[in-house]
């Protein structure tokens, strides 16, 4: 069982790393100008506070709310993206008095009393989902232009080029959690036997050197490897490149990175692409995105010797030790992405390199229930979106390390390109 005194250290930590990403802003940038794509960050850090003093003060607790007007603000159920410009928010200090009293009670009802399991989910619940909200931060200050955030290492990992595809035997391969993992969604529940033909994947995400080929090859203005809906999307956004591109001359580009602009890097993943984007490099490569039972194949699978699968399942691609920095780019160490060819200690063991960390990886399949899927107390999570959302897996540079398993998946409309997205390609 998980101590309250683990609990209590990433809670800290969780709350650290939230107020390292917003501190260095202006009054003026936390409110930021209404899109459809980010939040107020103002409200944004209201909210986290209100999420982790619903859950483990006033569900667990039986407490009332440190503020009446807390559900009319910060319920992101209850108050619609489009209307949280037009609140009269509480002012930073306020909103950071609020933060720093929630998690004050939090942590000394932790150290007051012996946890058990389903405390112990409530309180990880909120952990993560901070997490996230920091991840998103991250992207939020790129979409807005802000300057770069706080990194121990402005340049990541150098590591070159990671070209060629791995071969995966098929088989019968258990998708999803298993039951006696840790802490899990509710969309990961639970472990059900799927068939996978034998495929060939790519053994690190498309670079920036390769996208800009099909750029260059006029990949913006060819619509024949375009989706209807790609179409669609690509004439309502006017794309002629990827979002964060800026033309320098003929075949020469740069890329906004944060408010500075600065040359490609030709051996780092792309990324901040659609799904409509990958899906078009797909087509001009003759290529495809793997589905997700793909990519959990490759990265949590091993060979049985004799050309088919073992039946033992990895927690993370190079085994079930946690991630640390010798296997992944994770947890912000840097304020990009690395090269394709870094963290070799991190393959799988077919050979698939950054399958956590670096860029979250856009698959083909469309976010669905497991069978039997029962939802989870945090009833917003994952039903809403079920039919709607594409599935993205492996993680990001920005993504906390206790965050992630091969397991893990996440979810956006297929047009986001705001997020720290990019993919990996599979042989048709």
């Amino acid at each position: 069982m998980t101590s309250s005194t683990e609990i209590i250290r990433d809670l800290r930590d969780s709350r650290v790393r939230l107020r390292w990403l917003v501190d260095d802003l202006s009054d003026e940038q936390l409110l930021v100008p209404q899109m459809d794509i980010v939040n107020p960050i103002l409200w944004e850090i209201g909210h986290v506070a209100w999420f982790q003093e619903y859950w483990t003060l006033r569900k667990l607790a039986k407490r009332a709310s440190m503020r009446l007007d807390a559900d009319r603000l910060y319920d992101s159920a209850a108050v619609q993206h489009d209307v949280r410009w037009d609140l009269v928010l509480p002012s930073r200090a306020e909103t950071v008095a609020y933060l720093d009293d929630v998690l004050d009670a939090v942590c000394q009802r932790l150290e007051a009393r012996t946890i058990d399991a389903g405390d112990a989910y409530f309180h990880r619940l909120v952990t993560f989902h901070e997490d996230m909200h920091g991840e998103a931060l991250v992207y939020t200050r790129q979409t807005l232009g802000y300057e770069a955030p706080r990194v121990r290492q402005r340049h990541p990992p150098a590591g070159g080029p990671c070209p060629g595809d791995v071969e995966i035997p098929g088989g019968t391969f258990e998708l999803g959690a298993r039951r006696d993992a840790p802490f899990v969604f509710d969309n990961e529940k639970w472990a059900h036997p799927i068939r996978v033909e034998p495929f060939r994947i790519a053994g690190a995400p498309v670079t920036q050197a390769q996208f800009a080929e099909f750029v260059d090859a006029g990949g913006y203005r060819r619509d024949e490897w375009w989706s209807d809906a790609g179409l669609r999307w690509r004439e309502s956004v006017h794309a002629q490149h990827p979002l964060h591109w800026r033309i320098d001359g003929p075949g020469r580009w740069l890329l906004m990175h944060y408010d500075q602009l600065v040359p490609l890097a030709p051996d780092q993943p792309v990324v901040h692409l659609s799904w409509h984007e990958a899906q078009a490099f797909c087509a001009f490569s003759s290529r495809r995105l793997p589905t997700e039972a793909e990519w959990e194949l490759a990265a949590a699978g091993s060979p049985d010797g004799r050309g088919g699968l073992a039946p033992t399942k990895r927690a993370f691609p190079w085994g079930d030790q946690s991630p640390n920095l010798e296997h992944a780019h994770l947890d912000l160490e840097s304020d990009g992405p690395c090269d394709v060819g870094s963290f070799a200690s991190g393959d799988s063991a077919f050979g698939c390199r950054q399958m956590i960390g670096n860029v979250w990886e856009w698959t083909s399949s469309t976010f669905a229930p497991y069978p039997g899927f029962v939802v989870d107390p945090y009833r917003e999570y994952s039903q809403p979106w079920f039919g709607t959302h594409k599935v993205l897996r492996g993680g990001c540079f920005a993504t906390r390390a206790r965050l992630l398993r091969n397991t893990w998946r996440n979810f956006y409309t297929p047009d986001r390109r705001d997020v720290l997205a990019g993919f990996r390609t599979c042989e048709r």
